[in-house]
């Protein structure tokens, strides 16, 4: 029924089932290593102090314990780490015990356990699906300065295969084109801080991203009505899609110090495209296809942009797809 893995420095005992989903008797997916690595990149680069975390749906207790494993100690204070499930905390106890480290274990439903607490540095919500249920129990318990991050599995939702179920659940129009992932994202990040707004905490995402399932968010929390007034003020429509998010996805030095701790190329890529605050991007076959333009190497033409004074990096969002500050009718002559 179970199997012993690696993932990071933690070893861990995993459900032995092949397919993945949330009926299983322990929730854990190995596709999600990303996330929980990303998380880890961040909070090492992140300027805070000594941090109370909380891990709300635990599964197997991989990412608390990667957190215990990977994280200098002067980061951490404590953990608290729960799931409703029974059988799930018995396989955290005895991961934590296999990996010969300490966290807080409860069994409580997810919002009973962030509102008995006192408040937390770090909340982590990844949840199978919306993170949607979760969202105000956490904010209401994430601390001043704190960071919050959300996972959403629901894509589909978010990036306009089902229009109607994303106005009702994100209070938002998505469109099914070529910048659907990013809308998604935006829009994401939108429900986030309308719900913080509700508690005067304004929520400015400091990195982002879009990969394989899902979208993942971090927020930094700052408390007051004037910052929460600056958040709203950039919400907005782009392509016809939103309310959205108009603000940075991404604060660039936070971005930059992620991809220089790793050498993975996808962390690179976003770190370039965090250097250019602007909504959107081009896709190339799109333009050209629209436009009747012959098609140019990708390097060639952003050799092009950057002669012409703009700023240019690929975007993580889609493939052959540029992010830049260039406009559309000088792109098309650089053609």
């Amino acid at each position: 029924m179970y199997k012993t893995i690696i993932e990071g420095k933690a070893k861990i005992i995993v459900p032995k089932e092949e397919k993945i989903s949330k009926e299983l008797p322990v929730f854990y997916n190995p596709v999600m290593e990303f996330n929980r690595t990303v998380s880890i990149l961040l909070l090492n680069v992140v300027e805070n102090q000594k941090m109370q975390i909380a891990d709300p749906l635990g599964g197997t207790g991989v990412r608390t314990i990667r957190f215990l494993k990977e994280l200098p100690k002067s980061k951490l204070k404590e953990i608290w780490i729960n799931d409703v499930n029974k059988e799930a905390v018995k396989i955290i106890k005895q991961n934590l015990r296999l990996n010969k480290v300490k966290a807080k274990v409860f069994n409580e439903d997810a919002n009973l356990f962030l509102l008995k607490s006192f408040g937390f540095d770090y909340i982590d919500i990844d949840p199978f699906g919306s993170p949607n249920i979760f969202l105000d129990s956490a904010i209401k318990r994430l601390g001043r300065d704190g960071i919050l991050a959300v996972t959403a599995t629901d894509t589909g939702c978010l990036a306009g295969s089902f229009p109607k179920a994303c106005l009702r659940k994100y209070w938002a129009m998505p469109q099914r084109n070529e910048t659907m992932h990013e809308n998604g994202l935006r829009i994401l990040i939108r429900k986030v801080q309308l719900l913080g707004a509700d508690h005067n905490k304004a929520l400015i995402p400091i990195y982002s991203y879009s990969k394989d399932h899902y979208f993942r968010a971090f927020f930094r929390c700052e408390k007051g009505k004037t910052k929460v007034d600056k958040i709203i003020k950039l919400h907005g429509i782009f392509n016809n899609a939103g309310p959205l998010w108009l603000g940075e996805l991404w604060n660039k030095e936070i971005a930059k110090k992620i991809s220089l701790q790793s050498k993975d190329k996808f962390l690179k890529i976003i770190a370039e495209e965090s250097k250019i605050p602007v909504v959107g991007f081009y896709n190339i076959p799109k333009i050209c296809k629209r436009y009747k333009l012959n098609m140019i190497k990708q390097e060639e033409l952003i050799r092009r942009i950057k002669k012409e004074g703009y700023k240019v990096a690929e975007t993580h969002f889609a493939p052959n797809s540029l992010r830049s500050n260039i406009e559309l009718k000088k792109l098309i002559k650089l053609f």
